[in-house]
């Protein structure tokens, strides 16, 4: 090989690798630019998103908006039930109990005998005083023809002045006899009538206390028979705030109706629906509270004198009302509060003033007015001014 050839052979060999190097260099150039590119992009996505995830969301809730209704107001009370006719039955005439006429705990009807105590000696007296009474009567009338044919004599001048005048008060005496025989009479018709002890109302009668064979009394130390508890209706005796007491006494005086009661008792299985017989004349000062009575029809009898008794008073007629569900109220210390939802979705606190609670319902006395839409679901999570994505609930008020 020359020297020529191998010069140009140098030559080229250079050649090839100094434009492989710049090949290199530009490939390193262009990949570095990718990355370049890449980064950036990246880093405009991420704030891109940084700046979507900066929005506020709305949090869905569920809301209720608020509307006045007619309705009834009830005020729960307890109290005991009373006889409406309570009788004790006790002797008015004295001797030996004979008979007993009934059994314990029957169902008596007014009139129907009890007991009968020994009446010989009572119709002994009766007999005496019609014999008294018919003699009285004889003598009354021998009187008035001894008067009267005085009276005739007295004109023939036959008889004195003085002989008229004792024939005239022999008769009026003799009126006066038959009088008091008579009262006689049916003073002791009425004593007989006593041995014969009858009920004075209808009723169940009690257990009897003395039996056949024992000796009673009649008077102020009488003893104690038996007893009656008329069953066809029946009392309910509770006490009442002072307050509530102004409230529907008030509304009674304007209407001129009667407030209605509903009784359940400790089980709890039935209703009975009364209505308010009478407030008692003084409000109790210790207790602030006054006596209510009110009246239910027991016509199966199941209703006891002395029951404990739960009463809900009702108002006499229906009143415009708002309630709200309890689960839309919220707690602040010792004030309670709502969330509205105003037109743009925000919220808003709103402090209320609650009332009575009706079946998971409380009544509104302030704070709410119809139209109002009210957060009834989501309240804890819930701050003021935030936005929201209200649905109506299901729940109707």
């Amino acid at each position: 090989m020359t020297l020529h050839t191998m010069k140009v052979n140098l030559i080229m060999t250079l050649s090839v690798q100094n434009i492989k190097s710049n090949s290199l260099v530009i490939s390193l150039i262009l990949a570095t630019t990718l990355l370049v590119l890449a980064t950036i992009q990246t880093s405009f996505a991420t704030e891109a998103q940084s700046t979507i995830s900066s929005e506020p969301q709305a949090v869905p809730v569920e809301i209720t908006t608020v509307d006045e209704k007619p309705i009834r107001l009830w005020k729960e009370f307890s109290g005991r039930l009373s006889a409406v006719d309570y009788v004790e039955v006790k002797p008015q005439a004295s001797g030996i109990i004979t008979e007993i006429m009934f059994i314990d705990g029957q169902l008596v009807t007014k009139g129907d005998v009890l007991y009968v105590i020994d009446p010989r000696p009572l119709k002994a007296i009766v007999q005496q005083k019609k014999a008294d009474y018919i003699a009285a009567q004889n003598s009354y009338a021998f009187a008035q023809k001894e008067h009267k044919r005085a009276i005739d004599l007295i004109k023939k001048t036959m008889v004195s002045q003085q002989v008229l005048d004792e024939r005239m008060n022999t008769e009026l005496v003799s009126k006066s006899t038959v009088n008091r025989t008579k009262a006689e009479l049916v003073e002791a018709e009425i004593n007989l009538a006593y041995a014969y002890i009858k009920a004075p109302i209808s009723g169940h009668v009690s257990r009897t206390e003395l039996t056949v064979g024992n000796l009673v009394s009649a008077g102020a130390n009488a003893p104690l028979l038996t007893t009656i508890v008329a069953n066809k209706s029946i009392y309910a005796d509770f006490e009442v705030d002072e307050q509530t007491y102004l409230r529907y006494t008030q509304a009674v005086s304007n209407d001129k109706q009667s407030n209605p009661v509903e009784l359940r008792l400790q089980n709890g299985a039935q209703v009975y629906k009364g209505s308010i017989h009478a407030f008692d004349n003084k409000i109790d000062p210790a207790s602030g509270t006054i006596r209510a009575r009110a009246i239910f029809d027991n016509p199966q009898g199941k209703l006891l004198s002395g029951m404990y008794a739960r009463l809900k008073l009702g108002a006499v007629t229906k009143e415009n009302t708002i309630l709200i569900s309890e689960r839309a109220i919220g707690t602040d210390q010792n004030r309670k509060f709502v969330y509205l939802v105003n037109d743009s979705n925000k919220t808003i606190y709103r402090q209320v003033e609650l009332g009575d609670s009706i079946n998971g319902f409380r009544i509104i006395h302030s704070g709410l007015s119809t139209g109002d839409k009210v957060i009834v679901r989501g309240l804890m999570r819930i701050q003021p001014g935030m936005l929201v994505a209200p649905v109506e609930s299901g729940v109707s008020q």
